[in-house]
This record gives C-alpha cells, structure tokens and sequence, in this order.
C-alpha cells in the first residue's frame, strides 16, 4: 500500500525552512470566501506578504458572488495580520465555469465536477502569480471538509512544473483549522453561506 502523503507536514516543514532563512517570501493565495480565508490568512501572514485572490467564477447567483466578495474584501481589511495582506479580485465570468464542467452537471459534489472546477480556479491562480512574480501560490480550498485535499495538491503540483511558481502544499483543515475558521467567523460577525457555491451544489443542499 503507498504512503499516504501529510500535507500538512510537508507544510510545516517549508514553514521551518523559510523561518530558518530568515525571508518574508511572497503568497499569491487563492481563495473561496472569507470564511475560510480566516484562519488560512492567520496562519500564514506570519511568514508570508500575501495577495488574497478572489476568482470563483463558479458562484450563482451573481449577487451570492457580489454578497462574498465584499465579505472577504471586509475581513482583509479589519484582520490584524503580522505581515501586509491585499486584495486582487479575479474576473467573474460564469460561462468559462459552465463550459469547464459540461457534461458533468450531474456529477454528485465531490466528484469530477469539482476536480475540473479546483483545477479551473487554480490554473488562473497559478497564472497569475507568475505574471505578478509571487515566490508561492496555493488555494484556501483545502481547509473544507467536502474539498479533496489530495487531488487540489496533485493539481498545484502539476501547475506549480507548467507554471514555474512554487505550490505551497497544504491540508488546512488539519490541526483544527476547520474549527478555527468558523470561531474567527463568528469573531468577525461572518457571512457564512450553506452551501459550496455553484448552481449544482445549490441544487443538491436543497434536494437534501
């Protein structure tokens, strides 16, 4: 059987090693919402200058995008963070998220729908961070319970070699960060929605 890797180690031991050199390297940091954002960003802006980036075309409907946004842009600018956090904003453009996942749309959420959808949001992160020329990207999508973990590392991995911008592997919802992000929530007096984002997991929490 192989090893199952521990991504919140591997982690760690980048954090050591950046500690260690005595840098503040910079993160372009994808993310889903300021929920789980939260504790993501208090982790990691003790050792990285990081641009939160919010692309997530997958949103519906648009005032559920408009409703999030704003949110995450809110908790950015009241978080007391160690080192400086600021916000770039994606383009919102849902047709790009529907033609990702045609002929998936009845794929149950955790499925390939939503490894095309991760791999959608991380290729323009990854992009984008080699166009700024951040040393580091990585996405807040692993902090959730019902995101894969593996698969978003095998994808910024992949991305990481075509892109040649280092991923940050990671596992956020590991030592308690899953807990975390919803105490920092209700701190910060949070929207937090009920469901993922996307018209078909909308769908699916209302059928249940």
């Amino acid at each position: 059987m192989a090893n199952v890797r521990n991504y919140q180690k591997e982690l760690e031991r980048t954090l050591e090693q950046i500690r260690g050199e005595g840098r503040t390297p910079s993160l372009f940091l994808h993310s889903c919402c300021a929920p789980c954002s939260s504790y993501v960003l208090e982790y990691l802006s003790e050792y990285f200058f990081i641009t939160v980036f919010y692309y997530n075309p997958n949103i519906y409907p648009e005032e559920e995008y408009w409703k999030r946004v704003r949110e995450q842009e809110h908790f950015i600018s009241v978080f007391p963070a160690k080192h400086a956090i600021s916000f770039q904003e994606g383009v919102y453009e849902p047709s790009r998220f529907y033609e990702t996942v045609r002929g998936l749309e009845d794929v149950r959420e955790g499925g390939s729908r939503c490894f095309a959808c991760y791999r959608l949001r991380l290729e323009e992160a990854a992009r984008m961070a080699k166009k700024g020329g951040y040393d580091f990207f990585t996405t807040t999508l692993s902090i959730s319970p019902m995101k894969n973990a593996a698969k978003l590392n095998e994808i910024g991995e992949e991305l990481a070699d075509r892109y040649q911008v280092a991923y940050l592997n990671s596992d956020f919802k590991k030592k308690n960060g899953y807990q975390r992000s919803t105490q920092l929530s209700k701190e910060y007096g949070m929207y937090r929605q009920n469901y993922c984002g996307c018209v078909f997991s909308l769908r699916e929490r209302e059928q249940r």
